[in-house]
């Protein structure tokens, strides 16, 4: 690389450090005054050139749907999760096997859901993936009573590493939660006593799904 080529290379690596989320390759644009702008196949080459930098690195820069970000590699996650005093924060399997079924399934009607799980979906289920930005509301269903449509999120891409739902592994049907969680990379600690069937999951009745 020249020195032009390896000094753009330096910035785009150092505003993806500081940046906190993933950068596109027009916000990476947007950082340099219009008269000096590189082009669009420089920025690309640019990542490129970081990707190939990192292979023998404990960070890796990853594409999450349109964004780029550099992270730590997941074989040393043992030891970033030390860095962090908090407790992480537990969810429960049917949060899991909800978040699957939105997934695989979307768009989908909270009644669909139910439909497949064979139990009652909580509010505050949908709420905390509404909250975590891993789902939201695409539109309504064309039938009496208009049930929202749920689907997933920029927000699920980045979490999750994957360019886009086409990254998905093939799941012909859904099965247990290990499996489901395991197919989508949901490395989530699952909290084990409200997992289990228990007065907050009921069968829900026909006449019950919307």
């Amino acid at each position: 690389m020249n020195n032009e080529s390896t000094e753009l290379k330096n910035i785009i690596e150092a505003a993806l450090l500081v940046a906190g989320q993933p950068l596109t390759v027009d916000k990476l644009l947007s950082l340099f005054p219009e008269d000096s702008r590189p082009a669009r196949d420089a920025v690309r080459a640019a990542l490129k050139a970081l990707e190939a930098d990192c292979e023998t690195r404990g960070i890796e820069l990853r594409q999450a749907d349109q964004g780029f970000r550099l992270q730590s590699r997941e074989k040393y996650a043992e030891w970033i999760a030390r860095l962090s005093e908090e407790r992480p924060v537990r969810y429960s399997r049917a949060l899991l096997e909800t978040l699957a079924i939105i997934a695989y399934r979307q768009p989908v009607t909270r009644g669909e859901i139910e439909d497949i799980r064979g139990v009652a979906v909580s509010t505050e289920i949908i709420k905390t993936l509404l909250g975590r930005d891993w789902v939201r509301q695409v539109g309504t269903r064309d039938v009496p009573g208009h049930p929202a449509l749920y689907g997933t999120t920029r927000g699920f891409l980045e979490h999750f590493n994957l360019r886009g739902l086409d990254e998905l592994p093939p799941l012909s049907d859904l099965r247990d939660i290990e499996t489901i969680s395991a197919e989508l990379n949901l490395r989530l600690p699952v909290d084990e006593e409200i997992s289990q069937p228990a007065a907050a999951e009921k069968p829900v009745a026909a006449n019950e799904r919307s």
